[in-house]
Formats: C-alpha cells, structure tokens, sequence
C-alpha cells in the first residue's frame, strides 16, 4: 500500500471492522470509519485519542440509501479521494435453516444489508474511488456464498445474500475494468466474532493478518476474483 492510503471500512464499530480500522491505523494509513449508530461504538470511538484526524468516524446504515449518500457527501468534505473501499458491514439471519422456517421479510433485511449495501456503497463512493491510488473495491463475502462449496444447504437468507454479492462483485469488476480498478470478495474464514460464534477456529487476528495481506496485494488482473484470507481462490 501506499505510504498513507485512505481508506473507507463500513461496519467499522465491531468484529472485523474495528480490527481492520486498528491496524490500518497501525500502519499510519487515514481512516474513514462507518457504522450504523457510532455514538454508540465505544471501542471505535476509543481509537480517535491517539490517531487525531487520521481517523474520522461517521453514521451510514447500508441498507439506507439516503443514509449511504448523506455518509459520501461527509467524506467528501474532509478528502478529495480514496484508495480503498471495504465493503464490510454485514449481517446473518435468526431463521430460515429450512423452507418451512423461511421468515420472507428477514430474506429481505439481509438481502438490504449484504447484497444491496455493498452496491449502495460502491456506487455513492466511486467518485473519490476514482480519483485515488492504488485503487481497491473490497466485498467481504462468504463461502456460504458460494454455489459450488454448497454440500450442506440451511441457511437460506445468507447463502442467497451471498451468493448475490458475488454475481455484483464479477459485474462491478467488468464495469470498473477500464479504470483499472479491481474488485473483489473475500471469505475471511469462520472468525470467532459476534457473527461467527465463540466456536469458531480463527481469532479474529488471523483472520485481519491474512485479509489484509491479500488487500495489500491486489493487482487490477485479481478483479473479479473469490479469495479467502490466505489468498486461495475459492470456487463460485
């Protein structure tokens, strides 16, 4: 990365989010951090005393778009472009393990947040995307997401959601080939965060170390591509 990239994080309050936001701050990188209600984010609001204006905090709910738009507009009074865009503020379902338990309206909420924020997102801030360096669209997606890796079913609104950014991920690439700006999806792995449960195998260390590793070397000729943390192509 450059020697001091700026970098926007949705879902920056918690989880991944908030290490991400961490480390890149670390590494002296200016971040522009978002979450749905950052009044309330304690450990994000915790980083500012040490970081002054290299990290700005502010208010977008992706499922909103004026909420999206209103968060573009903000950013871009306090810089004139980005170079990375992470895509990371998600959300997973309480039900619908089977068709019986489909609950539609939560379908819809996580499709809101998964599939149609990253797209919300990516089309407010392109703009300052565009006019940046080293210029990365970053999704984190899931291999729940993927059609192929599918041996177990269950899980209908996140597998769908998914699966949903995905397809958005390899049509974004195509539309953003000419700006040589790639765009990609990355399975972080099964993280023990609030989502994955204290079960999980990863810390959300490893999880962070590996992501940004891959983030790091992103090349335009990786657009459109399925990773997990350690750089593996993963199956569509």
């Amino acid at each position: 990365m450059a020697k001091q990239d700026r970098i926007l994080i949705t879902g920056a309050n918690r989880g991944l989010g908030l290490e991400f936001t961490k480390r890149w701050l670390q590494a002296g990188h200016q971040i522009f951090a978002l979450a749905r209600q950052p009044q309330h984010a304690e450990a994000l609001q915790a980083l500012k005393s040490n970081c002054g204006e290299r990290l700005w905090i502010g208010a977008c709910d992706v499922s909103d778009t004026r909420s999206v738009e209103a968060a573009a507009e903000q950013v871009a009074e306090k810089t004139s472009a980005l170079d990375l865009v992470l895509n990371n503020a998600g959300t997973y379902a309480t039900k619908g393990g089977s068709l019986a338990e489909l609950d539609f309206q939560e379908i819809r909420t996580v499709f809101e947040t998964n599939s149609l924020g990253p797209l919300r997102v990516s089309r407010s801030f392109l703009p300052l995307l565009r006019q940046g360096n080293h210029r990365r669209l970053v999704h984190m997606t899931s291999l729940m997401g993927s059609i192929a890796d599918n041996g177990s079913g269950g899980s209908y609104a996140y597998r769908i959601s998914k699966a949903a950014l995905n397809m958005a991920n390899c049509n974004l690439a195509h539309e953003l080939k000419p700006d040589g700006i790639p765009s990609v999806v990355l399975h972080p792995g099964w993280v023990r965060t609030d989502m994955g449960g204290p079960y999980a195998p990863l810390s959300i260390d490893e999880a962070v170390s590996g992501l940004i590793k891959v983030v790091e070397s992103l090349q335009p000729k990786d657009s459109g591509a399925f990773f997990d943390y350690t750089g593996r192509r993963l199956p569509w």
